[in-house]
């Protein structure tokens, strides 16, 4: 399948196998089901003809059951009324195929062998793999690596505070001891694991704000 560079349209992956399908979510209602007519075709017979819809929702989107006979879940708990979607939710029809929801700003996960072909940065964070110039970062980031790269890349070029950093790269309960010279190194292991692939400088330094994503001008 084709990858999503950062900042991509919010979209449902199906995966079967070593195979993926999706379906871009651009429209204010995307109908799931076995029906032809639906925008998400599910062959099944499991699968109501009208099983399911996804509707825009404000600045979201919603999942709301069409009365399906076997159930929608999201991420193991049946729907009744609506959800509102968040990225990586897990939506089962019927218990029978799931479909991943990816939000804006996040990648669709990748088939097993698949190499991204856009961006000069893209990050699967389903499987935490991340590529620059389509070459995977091997071996792969360490988890803190991975969640301050991912930070900062859901906006790039936005400046990250360190308390921001904090928040979303050590746990809660760490939060309080984190000092400025551990978010440093941190920043620094990261920019030399970068630095291999010609992307030392991917990870700038906003000295007395904090930290931003300096993606290659037209590819933010």
């Amino acid at each position: 399948m084709e990858n999503v560079a950062l900042g991509g349209v919010p979209m449902l992956v199906l995966v079967e196998g070593q195979k993926t399908r999706r379906w871009l979510l651009d429209s204010d209602q995307v109908v799931i089901g076995r029906d032809p007519g639906c925008e998400v075709l599910i062959p099944d017979r499991r699968v109501s003809r009208q099983h399911a819809e996804v509707v825009r929702y404000g600045d979201g989107f919603v999942l709301r059951d069409c009365d399906s006979k076997n159930g929608t879940f999201v991420n193991g708990d049946r729907v009744a009324g609506e959800h509102r979607l968040e990225d990586g939710d897990e939506i089962q029809l019927a218990l029978c195929c799931q479909l991943i929801f990816v939000g804006p700003g996040a990648t669709a996960p990748l088939s097993i062998g698949d190499a991204p072909s856009e961006g000069p940065l893209v990050l699967d964070e389903n499987a935490h793999r991340v590529w620059v110039f389509g070459r995977e970062v091997e071996p792969p980031l360490s988890a803190a690596q991975f969640r301050l790269l991912a930070l900062l890349g859901r906006e790039p070029g936005r400046v990250c505070a360190r308390e921001e950093i904090v928040r979303a790269v050590w746990a809660d309960e760490e939060a309080s001891g984190i000092s400025e010279q551990a978010i440093d190194a941190l920043v620094r292991r990261l920019r030399e694991r970068l630095a291999g692939l010609d992307a030392e400088h991917f990870v700038m330094t906003v000295r007395g704000h904090g930290f931003r994503l300096n993606l290659p001008e037209g590819d933010a």
